[in-house]
């Protein structure tokens, strides 16, 4: 039992590690000014942030009158300790200066699964913040449980779990605008290693590494989600560029920028298509699978998890 024990302390505080990950201010601010006529009298939750160092924290601070918000609420959990939470509403009058001595213990930890922190979600509107990836489907299903509002940043494979992907398809949910590359980095503890080319120290003396394989997930309404894909490619004449599936009534297209404009069947297309995905243009069939229930295959073998989509604004061409 001791041994169990050990093992299981052991991989809570790999997973803690692993999600000490520490929004940039300049990342919030890239992607929140995509939503900014949503906050208006509205009460903002961050549940995963400590308010006196938070960056999500910083950002509502700092535009709160600019957003016109109610509220701002955010809670910090605290391992084997008190959580606390922290509440400002910007007076008549008087200057946004936050006084964090009115920060309130939580009787737990602060979980953001916990009791407390949820009658707190319950009270709010939106929630914006940077969960743990560790527990990103978890976290999403409680957002989804209590119907809240959110911007939350994730990692780009929670477009593979099932249950993300349902609340895709069924136009619940959606990316964000900024993804990979357009989200620059992470502050990240003393302790933590600084892998990657792109790690380096900020002038503030911030340690940063840049995974490029992060997303936003919301389902905040944006006008970038309703841009519609330029296509140039032709199926008819370019039959060989566009195999077929062993296993699904689908072509495969390598890259977004090969869908063709004058395919009407279904397409198997790769997952970094989400990130321009217009409802209003194409319809999400399924994922990853085909009719046998295995991996999407061409000749035996299986590219990188594909999505099946369909074109709802096919053109019609002749060929020259």
């Amino acid at each position: 039992m001791a041994r169990k024990s050990s093992n299981k302390l052991l991989q809570k505080a790999k997973k803690l590690k692993s999600d000490e990950f520490y929004t940039q201010l300049s990342d919030i601010e890239s992607e929140l000014k995509h939503y900014e006529n949503h906050f208006k009298d509205k009460v903002v939750f961050c549940n995963c942030d400590d308010p006196r160092i938070s960056n999500f924290s910083k950002y509502f601070l700092s535009n709160f009158n600019m957003l016109k918000l109610k509220k701002i609420v955010s809670s910090c959990y605290k391992e084997q300790e008190d959580g606390f939470y922290f509440e400002y509403v910007s007076k008549e009058g008087e200057e946004d200066n936050p006084d964090y001595n009115d920060i309130v213990h939580f009787k737990g930890d602060g979980d953001f699964n916990s009791d407390e922190s949820i009658e707190l979600l319950k009270q709010s509107d939106i929630v914006v913040t940077n969960p743990p990836f560790s527990l990103f489907r978890k976290y999403v299903e409680l957002l989804v449980k209590y119907d809240k509002k959110f911007l939350i940043i994730g990692s780009i494979n929670a477009i593979t779990y099932k249950e993300i992907f349902k609340l895709i398809k069924e136009n619940k949910v959606w990316l964000g605008v900024n993804l990979g590359r357009g989200i620059s980095g992470f502050i990240v503890p003393e302790h933590y290693e600084l892998y990657g080319t792109e790690a380096r120290i900020d002038t503030f003396g911030n340690r940063i590494v840049s995974p490029n394989n992060c997303l936003w997930l919301t389902n905040l309404d944006n006008s970038k989600r309703h841009e519609n894909i330029q296509l140039t490619k032709r199926y008819l004449g370019n039959e060989d560029k566009y195999p077929t599936y062993d296993n699904y009534d689908a072509i495969n297209v390598d890259e977004v920028k090969n869908i063709p404009m004058d395919y009407d069947g279904h397409m198997g297309v790769p997952i970094t298509f989400l990130h321009k995905f217009n409802p209003d243009q194409f319809e999400l069939i399924k994922f990853r699978k085909g009719n046998d229930d295995r991996d999407l295959s061409i000749n035996g073998k299986c590219p990188y998890f594909r999505i099946l989509i369909k074109n709802k604004q096919v053109r019609n061409v002749e060929l020259n």
